[in-house]
This record gives structure tokens, sequence and C-alpha cells, in this order.
């Protein structure tokens, strides 16, 4: 269904109707029609721009953990301001409220797609995996400014937080949890490794 109007950045408009598509109606529903369709474009635009729909899907994961780099800086930034919990509450938040969760569902429910992000993931699930890289990373600042226990176990706190954070915003249909309850579940994990922190 041309539109006569013409597309600028086609990739990024194609991404943003596949996340609205993923956020509203799941991973079952995501299709190269329903993408299109939001997108207001013909079905050839976006088989004019990957060689297949999980060739389009792979990339549209890839561009979602590249936006975790950014993430990432800016948490190791944050390391030795305001509190461990307070930092990780919030990056729990930055990350799981957004599509980030449908996308892990879409991940997990495609043997195909996932065989084609090992390439860049070649363990664990894309995006969560990255999501944990970034905890480790921030917590092991945060170990280097003593604000984590020398011998914290970074390697078993990361996953812990990746997974938990994800558990608390996995109900899609639900209104996102309370900031004090992911500082509460976030306090929990890390209490052995930082009193107050």
């Amino acid at each position: 269904m041309p539109t006569g109007v013409a597309l600028r950045d086609v990739r990024e408009q194609l991404f943003d109707a596949a996340e609205r598509v993923l956020l509203s109606d799941g991973p079952n529903a995501l299709t190269s029609r329903a993408v299109t369709s939001e997108a207001g474009c013909a079905k050839g635009v976006l088989h004019r721009h990957f060689a297949d729909f999980d060739e389009f899907l792979a990339e549209l994961v890839r561009d979602r953990i590249g936006r975790i780099d950014g993430q990432a800086a800016a948490l190791r930034d944050a390391a030795g301001t305001g509190t461990v919990a307070g930092n990780v509450t919030a990056a729990l938040a930055e990350l799981f409220g957004t599509v980030a969760v449908a996308i892990v569902g879409l991940v997990t429910s495609r043997d195909e797609l996932r065989a084609r992000l090992r390439t860049t993931t070649p363990a664990g699930i894309p995006l969560l995996t990255e999501a944990t890289a970034m905890f480790a990373s921030y917590l092991a600042a945060e170990r280097g400014l003593g604000r984590i226990a020398a011998d914290a176990d970074i390697d078993a706190l990361a996953p812990t937080l990746t997974g938990s954070g994800h558990l608390l915003f996995a109900d899609r249909k639900a209104a996102p949890p309370r900031a004090e309850a992911v500082l509460q579940v976030v306090t929990a994990v890390i209490a052995g490794v930082t009193g107050r922190s």
C-alpha cells in the first residue's frame, strides 16, 4: 500500500513500527505485513532493505542491543555518585521500562532469530546477556571505588540483578512496578556487599 510519502530513515521507521506492534500485540503478532502496515508503507519496502524477515528481526534486536552501550557508559559514569542501589534501580527501570521485555519475548520465541543472533551474542539470551555485562561493568567500577566489597562476586550479582529486573517488568499488560518495589529487590540482592550503598 504505497502512501506517496517518502520515507526518510526507513530502517528506523520499520524498527519503530515493529516495536509498536510488539508492545501492543506481542511477539506472535509480529509479521512483515504487521510491521509495514504499522509503518504505513508497502510490504516490499521491508524486503528492499533486508534479505528476509528474520534478517530484519535480527537487525532490530542488534540495534536495540546497541542502545545498551550508551546506557552502560552512563551507568559506569554514575559510579561513585548517589547510591549503588539507586543507580541500579534507575538503570533497571530505563532498560526494562522500554521495549526490552518484548524483545526478550521475541528472541525466546523464534529459533531462527536466536540462531542469527549467535554471531553477536554467542551465549545466553541476546539483550539480557548485554544487560548483564552492563551491570557487571558498573559493579566492578563501584568495587574499584570501594563502595562494593572487594570480595563481591560480581559474576553472580550481575545476572541476579538482570534476571530479577526482568521478572519485575515481565508482565507487559500490567502497570510497571513501582520504583520502591524495584529498589527493594535491588537492595536485597546487593545488601551483603554494599551495606547501605
